[in-house]
């Protein structure tokens, strides 16, 4: 019941969510780009993988396979760059 509650906000503000999470994304590589290797890795991986689970999630009630797999392929690098960043893996 409660997921469909929220699937009916995103899909009422879905536009909005996109785009929110497109310049997540944008800001996130922005700032490895300017920063280089003094980039606070574990706070861009994490604002990454959130942004690729809005845009997953959008991509899933939208019904697109295309960027549902580009998206959950993101959540799944996010992941491993959160684990990386966090030394949980080498």
């Amino acid at each position: 019941m409660e997921f469909y509650r929220v699937n009916l906000f995103v899909l009422s503000n879905i536009k909005s969510i996109e785009m929110v999470g497109v310049l997540m994304r944008i800001f996130s590589f922005s700032l490895v780009s300017w920063m280089g290797p003094a980039s606070p890795f574990m706070f861009v991986w994490i604002f990454n993988t959130i942004d690729a689970i809005m845009l997953t999630w959008c991509a899933v009630l939208k019904r697109d396979s295309a960027y549902t797999l580009l998206n959950a392929f993101w959540i799944m690098i996010g992941i491993t760059g959160i684990a990386r960043a966090g030394s949980f893996i080498h």
